[in-house]
């Protein structure tokens, strides 16, 4: 996985891209070239075309649950991104993290009554831990650059 997808708020770090003629350096300039977002709205779009097929009961429950968190992903990560602030990214980023839990969550759910096939569930759920991952290194990231003690590590530095 490339690390420099995750690209700080207030730091712009270079990002990379490979083209014909090279490396060219490309810099972030809207949650729009976050790799994190971009991913996120890819799967929102997947979880709408496979909800389509969910019962006409579902409508108000799983189907409409399915589809607003995972709304809620790209949409987090990028009020984030506007804040301009690196803890309100960061918590913003976590919310994002949150919403991403709950659809996986969601997801085996409709698996499990078998509203999704398994060869539709799997490639859904893999694009589900991509962007955990993701997300996470970026909030790893963001926190380190802070300064700020990660939950779960408080007790340690003690």
């Amino acid at each position: 996985m490339c690390l420099c997808c995750f690209v700080p708020l207030d730091l712009h770090l270079a990002q990379r891209d490979k083209d014909t003629e090279g490396q060219r350096e490309r810099k972030v300039k809207t949650y729009r070239d976050l790799i994190v977002w971009q991913k996120a709205m890819v799967l929102v779009t997947e979880i709408y075309k496979v909800s389509k097929s969910f019962p006409r009961r579902e409508d108000y429950g799983l189907t409409s649950q399915l589809r607003r968190c995972a709304v809620s992903i790209p949409s987090n990560i990028a009020e984030g991104y506007g804040r301009h602030s690196r803890n309100e990214y960061i918590r913003f980023l976590q919310i994002a993290l949150g919403s991403l839990y709950e659809l996986q969550t969601q997801l085996e759910i409709a698996a499990n009554l078998g509203y999704l096939k398994k060869e539709e569930f799997e490639p859904l759920y893999e694009s589900t831990r991509e962007v955990e991952r993701m997300l996470s290194v970026l909030i790893k990231r963001l926190i380190e650059g802070s300064g700020k003690v990660a939950e779960g590590q408080r007790d340690r530095r003690r």
